[in-house]
C-alpha cells in the first residue's frame, strides 16, 4: 500500500483530534508554525491540509483569527 502524502497525514490526524472530541467546535486549530514544529513538515504542507479540511467542512478559516473547528462537519 503506497505511503500517504504529507499533507494528507496531517489532515487525517487533526480529523481525528476533532472527531475525539480533543478539539471541539469553535476551537482554533494551532498556528502553522505550531503545526511545522510539532509535525516536522512545510508551511505548503500545513497549508493543504488544513485546504482539505475546509473543503470537508471540518474547519473554517477566518481572515485576521485563525483556522476554527467548524460547528458540524457538512460531510463525513
Amino acid at each position: 500500500m503506497p505511503v500517504k502524502p504529507k499533507w494528507e497525514q496531517l489532515a487525517d490526524q487533526l480529523r481525528t483530534r476533532i472527531e475525539s472530541g480533543e478539539l471541539a467546535p469553535g476551537d482554533k486549530l494551532p498556528s502553522t508554525a505550531q503545526l511545522k514544529a510539532e509535525h516536522g513538515v512545510s508551511t505548503t504542507v500545513v497549508r493543504q491540509a488544513i485546504l482539505v479540511l475546509q473543503t470537508q467542512g471540518w474547519v473554517e478559516g477566518v481572515h485576521g483569527l485563525g483556522v476554527f473547528v467548524a460547528e458540524r462537519p457538512k460531510s463525513q
